[in-house]
């Protein structure tokens, strides 16, 4: 049996069971809810590994059940839900959602979503602080030095953050919002064509045009993935 427990709130029984069955096919513990209060209570009494959230429900919005678990939680949160448009994902992910998947989605996606958080917590759980790796890429954190098939990088103070950032939230997609504000401060003016001229610059660095290694979300953000 998996030792990672996913909650899963979802409203609509049939989509609720076809995430469930998925889970138990793969040998995860899991545990439901249908409502947002519920699914707070949940959180709070169980401490799940894993959420699987739609934003839909019946009582109170799904934006609000991931602001309320964050007050006390970092609990990976990833988003299944009917809405597709970018301000919708983009208002998620700000208020800490890690991932969003829209529906109808493939099980095999969100199976590789989850092994990828569990892939992070793993690290997290276990791995030195002092290094990340992903595949090619070598970041050492002590000596602020980053790696390419074991070649120095020489990048600038900016594009050392992007990465740093990126490589600590592997998996995970970041708002142009959220990096710039990380990045730049809370009261930076700096704008997201600020932002992709950097990326555009660290990835050519990294040698990554096809963007294997850093993921677009357009409209919304960037993701590293993990290879």
């Amino acid at each position: 049996m998996n030792e990672y427990l996913v909650l899963v709130v979802e409203d609509d029984k049939p989509i609720r069971n076809l995430i469930t069955t998925t889970l138990k096919m793969n040998d995860y513990r899991y545990i439901t809810a249908s409502r947002g209060h519920e699914a707070i209570m949940l959180s709070a009494s169980h401490k799940p590994d894993m959420i699987v959230l739609d934003l839909g429900l019946p009582d109170i919005d799904g934006v609000e059940v991931i602001g309320q678990i964050r007050t006390w939680s970092e609990v990976p949160i990833i988003i299944v839900s009917a809405r597709s448009e970018d301000q919708d994902k983009i208002s998620a992910l700000d208020k800490g959602a890690d991932d969003y998947l829209t529906k109808p989605f493939s099980v095999d996606e969100l199976l590789a979503r989850l092994r990828v958080i569990q892939r992070r917590l793993g690290k997290t759980e276990n791995a030195s602080v002092t290094e990340f790796v992903n595949e090619r890429l070598r970041i050492d954190y002590v000596s602020g030095c980053v790696y390419l098939d074991e070649k120095e990088l020489h990048l600038t103070p900016i594009e050392y953050k992007l990465i740093c950032l990126l490589a600590k939230n592997v998996g995970k997609v970041l708002t142009h919002k959220y990096i710039i504000q990380t990045i730049w401060g809370s009261n930076a003016e700096n704008s997201e064509a600020s932002l992709r001229v950097f990326m555009a610059t660290l990835r050519k660095k990294l040698g990554d045009s096809e963007q294997q290694l850093i993921q677009t979300h357009i409209g919304i953000g960037y993701r590293m993935m993990k290879l």
